[in-house]
């Protein structure tokens, strides 16, 4: 089922890019914003008016609430305005098993929300972002170590430095067990560089409070980008954990698509 679904978003995302790369006109300068592999958000939004998908795969090992899970994910947004972002995300499909030998397969969270853009930087110069997103559905699906929020909050903050590029979020969500609500604070940051013209290397490290086993969760990551053209990002890595309440082990990959036409004019 997972390799179905990948390859039925894989196939149109293809031939779209290969069609379009070559005929864009005034999109020219329009460009896919990968918010993906890491858990860090850029700062900057997407083109106005051009839908961008962000598919992927992932298989976790050795959780504080499973054993194993490998799950679908995908992140739509959408610019409505230079300075303001829509986003959905949800899992289609989640499987997961826990302690005894007893694979459950079902739906994971959905969650909607809105991106701000404040300050648009150039450079060095950093953008300055805020977003919130809520929780919709919770889904059947554990969550990771860091759990899933009903209500997120974050700033984001996005700039290149000697061709470097960094995206640091600070996070304050509202996590939820059944009637009791607890505060939970994060910290991430996501370095990346180029390697060459298509092909960019990432970096990364994040902490999150758990509040209700009163732990700390960090991991970090390491992730590997090719763009065959300006409109798809395919991506790769893995992630490994750093504190005993930690997801151990995660393994991901997946792309970034722009659709080439734009919705309004």
């Amino acid at each position: 089922m997972l390799r179905r679904f990948l390859l039925a978003l894989l196939v149109p995302a293809l031939a779209g890019a290969t069609l379009f790369a070559q005929t864009l006109t005034e999109e020219e300068e329009v460009r896919a914003n990968p918010g993906r592999p890491t858990l860090s958000t850029p700062a900057t939004l997407t083109p106005v008016g051009y839908l961008q998908f962000e598919t992927g795969t992932l298989t976790a090992r050795h959780s504080p609430e499973f054993s194993t899970q490998t799950n679908i994910n995908e992140v739509i947004k959408l610019s409505i305005s230079r300075r303001l972002q829509w986003l959905a995300a949800f899992q289609p499909v989640a499987e997961f098993r826990g302690d005894r030998p007893t694979e459950v397969t079902g739906i994971g969270g959905v969650s909607a929300g809105l991106q701000v853009m404040l300050h648009g930087g150039e450079g060095s110069c950093p953008t300055v972002s805020l977003s919130y997103t809520r929780s919709i559905y919770g889904g059947a699906a554990p969550g990771f170590d860091i759990g899933s929020a009903l209500n997120s909050g974050l700033i984001l903050v996005s700039a290149d430095v000697h061709k470097f590029h960094y995206d640091a979020n600070i996070f304050a969500n509202d996590v939820k067990q059944g009637r009791t609500h607890r505060g939970q604070f994060g910290q991430s940051l996501s370095i990346s560089h180029p390697l060459s013209a298509r092909f960019q290397l990432t970096g990364e490290l994040y902490h999150f409070t758990q509040p209700f086993v009163r732990g700390h969760a960090a991991d970090s990551l390491l992730a590997l980008a090719f763009s065959p053209n300006k409109l798809l990002v395919f991506d790769g890595g893995f992630s490994r954990g750093l504190t005993e309440t930690s997801t151990r082990w995660q393994v991901f990959a997946g792309f970034t698509y722009l659709m080439p036409h734009k919705l309004w004019r």
